[in-house]
């Protein structure tokens, strides 16, 4: 992969003490940060991972993901494979409802890119689960306005669009944007979640690295342009940027960071900047004025709390050249380098583990509700059984819900390995464990391609075991029901 050029940030106009704070800001605030990746000039000026994420490894863009879609369509539009006047129903004459509403008829590509569709809701969960074909089941969902009207969040939209594009050029999102985007720029690591006709479901499911945020941020500051060629359109970085609709936050008022208008699948930002994000803290902030790019992923709550700790810190700090100042240099690339989400940590063993090692516990009634899922799709699979094994340095659960799934820790530090627990197949996870007390286990599984990490306590009492299970993130509740299991 072709990287970004590096600088200090006093060469590009930005002290090293103001990234510093950022980051003890972070800290401070309990947020729960992955990775980040700050570029001045063009030139990357700080660039950290919270171990055990890594520079080498992708991670879940989420609802980010909506802005590379929306990339997509520029292109097409560009290519004049569509455009954005188009009717929807014009894409899809084998899956048209019976009925085709006036305010259905009226909708376009543009209301799909601007999130104005005219439905009230978000279609996306009816749209999964009334069969395989999500095209067909989003036009049954009748919008309850005039498309136009009214700004509402609907992933729904943004499936459609990568639907279109899969119509128009038979090939996936990936497929389209490889040639055209990734390859110039030399974005390589690359994963997309696909709907069961194989369509790049676009509104989530995007996996990459923290540089290749930042070097799509990079090229949306550019206008397009990336080494001497026009890679998007000027007109359409300028168009999916702008404020097309006025909007309010998911969560209601009062953050003012989803409260500033919506483009084509970018949100407009207080300070004259707009970005692309995803759930939990999935970010590509793009601030013209100050000529930078921050590209951040991580498992947080949230996410106004993060961009907060930006405008308070590293905006203002962005001016001219500044003095090299070795000691903040210094300071901040040990920062940088010692960051990390901590392990769980305890004794390495216990007077009971003897006694419970191998033994099976049963559940017999339990559920892992919808509210407990942690990503599409959403599993429901109770537990039935599990047992634990301890060795010299890492302890092995096996845990049955459908199938037999093995999760295997290492002891006061983190251990890579791949689970199916929670994975669809399999899932790549660092899992660390420890006893916290004589007769509690507590294991911290981080599916380390996403920002979920589960943390599971198991404590033991006679013949029973007492699980308990917490999210860190999640888009119902983060802790899961008690459940209690017997040999």
């Amino acid at each position: 992969m072709t990287s970004l050029p590096r600088s200090t940030p006093e060469a590009q106009g930005l002290s090293s003490k103001a990234i510093s704070d950022f980051l003890l800001a972070a800290e401070q605030e309990n947020l729960e940060l992955h990775s980040l990746m700050l570029v001045r000039h063009g030139q990357v000026v700080a660039e950290g991972w919270w171990k055990p994420y890594s520079a080498d490894k992708i991670h879940l863009l989420y609802s980010l993901s909506k802005s590379f879609t929306s990339t997509a369509i520029g292109l097409a539009v560009a290519e004049g494979k569509l455009s954005i006047q188009d009717k929807v129903i014009s894409f899809f004459p084998d899956d048209l409802p019976e009925n085709i509403s006036d305010h259905l008829a009226a909708m376009t590509v543009h209301h799909l890119l601007n999130m104005a569709t005219g439905h009230t809701l978000d279609t996306t969960q009816r749209m999964m689960e009334r069969g395989d074909n999500w095209a067909k089941n989003f036009l049954a969902i009748p919008p309850e306005q005039a498309p136009g009207s009214i700004f509402n969040y609907n992933s729904g939209a943004t499936y459609m669009l990568a639907a279109i594009l899969h119509k128009l050029t038979g090939v996936t999102l990936l497929e389209y944007l490889r040639p055209r985007l990734l390859e110039p720029l030399g974005i390589t690591q690359t994963h997309w979640i696909s709907d069961p006709k194989g369509i790049h479901i676009g509104f989530s499911g995007l996996h990459v690295v923290t540089e290749s945020i930042a070097k799509f941020g990079q090229l949306y500051l550019q206008k397009g342009l990336w080494q001497g060629k026009q890679l998007i359109p000027e007109n359409w970085v300028k168009t999916a940027t702008q404020k097309h609709i006025d909007c309010t936050s998911p969560a209601g008022e009062g953050i003012p960071d989803w409260d500033q208008g919506y483009g084509y699948q970018f949100w407009r930002c207080q300070h004259n900047a707009y970005r692309g994000d995803g759930a939990f803290g999935q970010y590509c902030v793009v601030m013209p004025e100050q000529d930078a790019v921050l590209a951040i992923t991580s498992g947080v709550i949230d996410m106004q709390a993060v961009l907060d700790l930006v405008w308070k810190h590293l905006l203002p700090a962005m001016g001219e050249t500044l003095a090299e100042n070795q000691a903040e240099q210094s300071k901040l690339m040990g920062q940088l380098a010692n960051l990390a989400i901590p392990p769980v940590t305890g004794d390495v063993s216990s007077t009971i583990a003897a006694k419970i090692a191998g033994k099976t516990y049963r559940f017999s009634t339990n559920t892992i509700s919808s509210d407990g899922r942690m990503s599409l799709p959403s599993w429901e699979k109770p537990i039935q059984s599990l047992s634990l094994s301890f060795q010299k340095e890492q302890c092995t659960l096996v845990v049955k819900d459908e199938k037999e799934n093995t999760i295997v820790c290492a002891y006061n530090q983190w251990l890579a390995s791949e689970t199916s627990f929670y994975g669809e197949p399999s899932s790549k996870v660092e899992v660390s464990g420890a006893w916290t007390n004589a007769n509690t286990f507590t294991m911290k599984i981080i599916y380390i391609e996403t920002p979920h990490c589960l943390t599971m306590t198991f404590e033991f009492n006679g013949d029973e075991v007492i699980v308990q299970r917490f999210w860190n993130v999640s888009f119902g509740k983060l802790e899961l029901p008690v459940i209690i299991g017997t040999k």
